[in-house]
C-alpha cells in the first residue's frame, strides 16, 4: 500500500458523505495502491452507516475504525496505527478535495524528495463574508482554516494545516506521534495538534514541500462568522503556543509565572485596538490582545501547576 487517507470524524455524517464522495474521485497519472482509513471518533449520528455504505461500494477502498476515547489525537493516533501506507495523507471530513489531490499532495513525499507536504486550503463561502472580517491578515483567516501561499512551489517554514497535509510513516516512527494535550477534546477546544507536529520536524531540519497543486475546498459554516468565534479561537491559540514552547525563557522577569513581556504586548496592542477606526483593521488588533491574553492565562496555570507539584514533593 503506498498511501493512506487518514480522515477522523465526529458527528459530521452529512458534510462526512460529500468528503468522502470526493475522495472517490481521485486519479493518478501512475500505478499507485492507496486506501481511505476512516476513524469514527465515538459519534452519535449515522456516520457508521456512511462510512459502511461506502465500503460496499468500493471493496479495498474504505476501512472503518471506531476510536471510543474522545478527542481527535486518540483518533489521529490509532489511524497512524492502523493504516497500511508508506504515506499518510491527512483530511478533514467538512472538505472536498480537487480530484487530483492526492496524486500532487503525495508525489513528492513518494519519490522521497520529502518528508511531509502541505497544499492549498480554500474557503468555500456560503455567504457574504462580514466586513469586520481581516480577509487579507492571518488574524482574519486561519481560525477558518485557511492556507494559501501563492501558486509557487516551495519549502515550508510554517507547518502545514491538518486537513491538507501528507507525512511519510517513517516521520511517525522517528518523531512521535499527536500531542494528546494539543487535539480537541471534551472541554477543550484547543486545536494545534497538526501544526505543533509539522513544526516539531521542521526544528529537527526536515523539508516539508508546499504543494500549490493540491487543494482543499474547506466551507465556511455561518455559525464561524461571528466575533465570540474569533476571539476565542485566539485566546485558546494562546494557551497553545504556551503549552507547546513552555512559560518563557529561563531568566524572565514575571509576575505570578505571568512574562512582563505579555503585559506589555496587552498594554500595546489594546491601545492600537482602542485607536483603530478600520473595522477590520480594528477587530484584527484586538484578536491580537485575546492571543496575549490567552499566553497570559496559561503562563499562570502551568506556573500554578509547578508550583502545586514542588509542593507536593515538599510534603512528601
Amino acid at each position: 500500500m503506498n498511501v493512506t487517507v487518514i480522515l477522523c470524524t465526529y458527528n459530521r455524517c452529512q458534510s462526512l458523505a460529500k468528503a468522502l464522495d470526493s475522495v472517490v474521485a481521485q486519479t493518478f497519472s501512475d500505478p499507485t495502491e492507496w486506501e481511505v482509513l476512516v476513524v469514527d471518533n465515538n459519534s452519535r449520528d449515522e456516520t457508521r452507516e456512511v462510512v459502511d455504505d461506502f465500503c460496499r461500494r468500493y471493496p479495498g477502498r474504505f476501512r472503518y475504525l471506531f476510536e471510543p476515547r474522545q478527542g481527535k489525537s486518540y483518533a489521529l493516533n490509532t489511524a497512524i496505527a492502523e493504516a497500511r501506507g508508506d504515506v499518510f495523507a491527512f483530511m478533514d471530513d467538512d472538505v472536498i478535495v480537487d480530484p487530483t489531490w492526492l496524486q500532487n499532495l503525495t508525489a513528492g513525499v513518494r519519490g522521497g524528495e520529502w518528508v511531509g507536504a502541505g497544499g492549498r486550503i480554500l474557503p468555500q463561502w456560503n455567504c457574504v463574508p462580514p466586513s469586520w472580517l481581516p480577509q487579507k491578515e492571518w488574524f482574519g483567516m486561519a481560525p477558518l482554516v485557511m492556507f494559501d501561499l501563492g501558486q509557487e512551489t516551495l519549502s515550508l517554514s510554517d507547518a502545514p494545516f491538518g486537513t491538507n497535509m501528507a507525512f511519510h510513516r517513517s516521520m511517525f516512527e522517528k518523531y512521535g506521534t499527536f500531542r494528546i494535550d494539543l487535539g480537541p477534546r471534551p472541554n477543550s477546544e484547543i486545536r494545534d495538534e497538526d501544526t505543533e507536529f509539522g513544526r516539531r520536524l521542521l526544528a529537527a531540519g526536515e523539508r516539508i514541500k508546499y504543494e500549490p497543486a493540491a487543494v482543499v475546498h474547506h466551507e465556511v459554516p455561518q455559525k464561524r462568522l461571528k466575533r465570540e468565534f474569533f476571539l476565542k479561537w485566539w485566546f485558546d491559540k494562546g494557551r497553545t503556543a504556551v503549552r507547546e514552547a513552555g512559560v518563557g525563557p529561563d531568566g524572565e522577569w514575571s509576575i505570578s509565572g505571568i512574562p512582563l513581556y505579555l503585559f506589555r504586548r496587552v498594554a500595546v496592542g489594546t491601545l492600537r485596538w482602542i485607536v483603530t477606526f478600520n473595522p477590520s483593521r480594528r477587530f484584527s488588533r484586538k484578536l491580537a490582545v485575546w492571543l496575549a491574553a490567552g499566553m497570559m492565562v496559561e503562563s499562570y496555570r502551568q506556573s500554578r501547576d509547578v508550583a502545586h507539584e514542588r509542593e507536593k514533593l515538599r510534603c512528601v
